[in-house]
């Protein structure tokens, strides 16, 4: 099963995917996790937010930092994983491709929608929800929310369970099977 799992800053999105997955997998199975954003080497605050994300997991879960999400799903497509988050991302495959202002994302997205399409075990994708707030004030704001809310439509779409978690609780969207 895929789950979609989303929600805003700080709202509790990453805990709900990691007791998500870890209840859909027999105890002690191994279980990927890939992480996509920034490993926080010169910002304090950011490296104990990984460290804190990094705790509550299992020892026995992998961890694989990468901005590569879409060759290490189709690596393993055996492998339960959770993904975290699609946002980190989509903000690093912009960076790459010097796609803040005209260039086009279209041909990582459709890869990274191949392999969300084809991966065979238990898959768990966090990303943030766009468009709770005002309408960036900036182009490459508008572009961000408009490439995520795109790539989240497209995700959700393949995705069999999607979850918008607020304030810790979730809120079914798409209920498993419907």
């Amino acid at each position: 099963m895929r789950t979609l799992v989303l929600g805003g800053i700080r709202s509790g999105k990453s805990e709900w995917a990691e007791r998500a997955i870890a209840t859909s997998v027999p105890p002690g199975q191994p279980v990927r996790y890939l992480a996509s954003g920034p490993g926080g080497d010169d910002d304090a605050d950011w490296a104990h937010r990984i460290a804190k994300h990094r705790d509550r997991r299992p020892a026995h879960w992998s961890t694989i930092e990468t901005q590569d999400i879409t060759t290490e799903l189709r690596q393993s497509p055996d492998t339960p994983t959770l993904v975290d988050d699609l946002g980190a991302w989509l903000t690093g495959t912009l960076d790459r491709h010097q796609a803040w202002e005209n260039a086009t994302v279209a041909g990582p997205v459709h890869e990274m929608l191949d392999a969300i399409g084809a991966f065979e075990s238990t898959l768990v994708l966090v990303s943030p929800e766009v468009g709770l707030s005002v309408v960036p004030a900036t182009a490459s704001g508008r572009r961000f929310a408009d490439e995520l809310g795109s790539l989240n439509q497209r995700v959700a779409a393949l995705c069999e369970r999607v979850v918008l978690v607020v304030a810790g609780q979730p809120v079914s969207i798409k209920p498993s099977g419907t």
